[in-house]
């Protein structure tokens, strides 16, 4: 993946599923951005068989440190800033609540917002070399081992959701509680596919242009035909019709702020993602699993029958026409749901 090439932003903003409108942004409270070294006396080992050391980990903290601390983990495009992106969820009274909890939040290993990206690790065969949500939640442990927390409850959604499903089998534990929301346990064919031609989009025109349609390929999935029919119905300009401006102009943004070799990174790790049901069955954890009414990616039939295969987990619907991007942008109860299962 060579070819593949990003440009070099000097901020990074918010970032998940789906950008986050601007009436779900909360004020951000204090909070800066921090890079912690990781891995420097022995290496982290990959499940490729690769060691490496050096590895950066960009977080923010929100509320005063503690033992024990509330682990956010972002979706697919996702930024450690959780006061950019989930605003319904984190402030004073909310689900987050930095008055009362220390918050975490780091971009994963292989993301572009500051952490150790595709360019900062070894090479297999001349490739990027394969990262596993697995891999990510033994470099995030190592994280919280360095600001000094021993205990977790986990919130994540889309692929911070699989993320989650990752540290409750890696990290048992550590984790006192999981929410995981619009994700399954593993990629279904349907899911796979969507990336597949994502990936292959990037590859066929590398240098941005097939990012830019990888996006277009994801927005379609992070919506639903209700969605679109409410709020991209009609012409946006002369001749062109609002879909269409929809598309182009969340492919220009994400073009902007992203690298494409870590989209393709993350999207085979979340598809390489296959934990057996016996494995699952052995996560002993409470868990509150979350489907959303009228999700594409992750029919909510699919994410009960993950839920399912846990033996001490509750399942919720949110119910909305918006889709996959429901949790972001349309949330409905669900902040209330989470409050009170992190929160018992």
């Amino acid at each position: 993946m060579t070819a593949l090439t990003h440009p070099a932003p000097t901020s990074f903003p918010l970032s998940a599923a789906e950008d986050a409108p601007e009436r779900c942004q909360a004020p951000a409270p204090a909070h800066r951005l921090r890079v912690a070294r990781l891995f420097r006396q022995a290496p982290l080992l990959l499940d490729c068989g690769l060691p490496v050391n050096d590895v950066r980990l960009a977080y923010h903290t929100y509320g005063a440190p503690q033992r024990t601390a509330t682990l956010v983990l972002h979706a697919l495009t996702g930024t450690s800033a959780v006061h950019e992106w989930w605003g319904d969820f984190l402030g004073e009274g909310r689900p987050l609540d930095p008055t009362r909890d220390f918050i975490i939040c780091a971009n994963v290993l292989g993301g572009c917002a500051g952490s150790s990206g595709p360019a900062d690790l070894p090479t297999l065969n001349g490739q990027d070399a394969p990262l596993t949500l697995r891999d990510m939640a033994r470099a995030g442990r190592a994280l919280l081992e360095e600001l000094g927390v021993n205990r977790v409850r986990i919130v994540g959604g889309s692929m911070g959701g699989m993320l989650a499903y990752a540290w409750l089998l890696e990290c048992p534990d550590l984790v006192e509680r999981a929410v995981i929301i619009g994700a399954p346990t593993r990629h279904a064919p349907w899911a796979i596919g969507l990336n597949t031609a994502a990936r292959s989009a990037i590859r066929a025109a590398p240098g941005g242009e097939g990012l830019k349609v990888a996006r277009q390929i994801a927005m379609l999935s992070y919506r639903s035909p209700e969605s679109f029919a409410a709020t991209q119905y009609g012409l946006r300009a002369p001749g062109v019709p609002a879909i269409t401006s929809y598309l182009h102009h969340h492919g220009e943004k994400l073009h902007a702020r992203f690298c494409e070799r870590t989209y393709v990174t993350l999207t085979a790790a979340m598809d390489a993602f296959q934990p057996g049901d016996a494995e699952l069955r052995t996560i002993q954890t409470p868990v509150l699993v979350v489907g959303i009414s009228s999700d594409q990616l992750y029919p909510a039939a699919e994410v009960r029958a993950s839920a399912a295969l846990l033996p001490n987990a509750r399942y919720w619907e949110l119910n909305s026409i918006h889709g996959h991007d429901a949790f972001l942008m349309d949330a409905g109860e669900l902040p209330a749901q989470v409050q009170r299962f992190l929160n018992p």
